[in-house]
């Protein structure tokens, strides 16, 4: 199993380079961190499509989490 944690500073800006780390390592279990927005923004699809399932805990400016398994 592969457990993986990274604070990103910023989901939207990072989104593409993220799937992309995601689909190159293939962890089991990621932990995100400074997600900056909100649950209803968090792109649930993007990750989805590569075999992750994410529970969230958005805030708008600051901090936010997700964690994400497969």
């Amino acid at each position: 199993m592969r457990i993986a944690t990274w604070n990103i500073n910023g989901l939207r800006a990072r989104l593409e380079f993220v799937k992309a780390w995601l689909r190159e390592r293939k962890p089991d279990l990621v932990g995100l961190q400074e997600l900056k927005l909100t649950d209803d923004l968090f792109p649930h699809e993007a990750f989805a499509e590569l075999g992750y399932q994410a529970l969230t805990h958005g805030q708008k400016s600051w901090n936010g989490v997700a964690i994400l398994s497969r």
